[in-house]
């Protein structure tokens, strides 16, 4: 490597570390500040290096463990569920959008790309998930709406089977006697690893992250999601900052209200950090697994 290419090597390398750095300081300064004393933060205000530290936040939310477990449990089986089949639906749609024998491709084409410009509104949108689907207060509402089906994710993925699997791979699968079926899940799944996994982490992240579809269908307490809890918690925290000094109880007042805000995001958020780093090494296989050589 000549002296130019490692000067550029460098400079590359220093830009990434210092995205990086900037990047990770909020994220340390939220995991810091919910340790932090809730006193010292109202006069001091945030610090990275705190003089007391404290685990009141954690024990208001630990007060409410069983909650927030069955929310864990709701969270993770939407988020798992609903990734799965989003991403089965995108797939098919999309491969059969890149078959130029699909009958009716253009009209299907522009009803993808209709739904990215206009729909119909949150009323009727809501009218039609809880009076003729029946959805509301049912696991199918943290689900289906919203979430199911992405016409981005479906144009990402037509794409990518158009450029990177040779038309050619599919011919010969038809010779040999192969189904549609047979070839979306033997040869255009396998090839199209990497913008599945792709798409699967944006899906996932999706659930994981939604709490307008449960505001929005979901009223019984039992079907709450992770986010959800967290931001009714976040709510009546706010609530109870607000109200006025007679009408607050004594364990009210005893709210550390700062510091639980920065660690109900970090109880939101930990999951996501800790199963990013597994998803990242498999995102990387799959794109060696998936290259098609030419």
């Amino acid at each position: 490597m000549n002296t130019s290419k490692k000067r550029l090597q460098v400079i590359a390398n220093g830009i990434m570390i210092l995205a990086t750095v900037l990047i990770l300081i909020p994220f340390l300064l939220l995991f810091i500040a919910s340790f932090t004393d809730n006193t010292e933060i109202a006069l001091k205000g945030y610090s990275f290096f705190p003089e007391t530290w404290s685990l009141e936040a954690y024990e208001y939310i630990w007060n409410e463990k069983s909650q927030i477990f069955r929310a864990y449990f709701i969270t993770i089986f939407v988020t798992a569920v609903g990734t799965t089949v989003s991403l089965l639906i995108t797939m098919m749609y999309a491969y059969a959008l890149s078959k130029d024998s699909f009958p009716g491709k253009r009209f299907f084409s522009l009803f993808v790309l209709f739904t990215m410009l206009f729909n119909g509104g949150l009323v009727p949108t809501y009218t039609m998930y809880t009076r003729y689907l029946n959805i509301k207060n049912t696991i199918w509402a943290l689900i289906i709406p919203s979430l199911l089906m992405s016409a981005m994710n479906v144009i990402l993925v037509r794409s990518y089977i158009q450029n990177n699997v040779p038309k050619s791979l599919t011919e010969a699968a038809y010779i040999d006697g192969a189904s549609e079926y047979q070839i979306l899940f033997k040869l255009i799944f396998p090839l199209s690893k990497p913008i599945a996994v792709v798409i699967g982490m944006f899906i996932g992240v999706g659930y994981w992250n939604d709490w307008t579809n449960g505001l929005y269908y979901v009223t019984d307490n039992s079907l709450y999601s992770i986010q959800q809890l967290l931001n009714n918690m976040l709510k009546n925290i706010e609530y109870l900052s607000t109200s006025s000094a007679a009408a607050m109880s004594a364990a009210a007042v005893d709210i550390p209200k700062s510091t639980v805000r920065m660690a109900i995001a970090v109880v939101g958020i930990l999951p996501i950090l800790v199963i990013y780093p597994y998803v990242q090494k498999f995102f990387v296989k799959g794109i060696a697994l998936g290259a098609v050589k030419g």
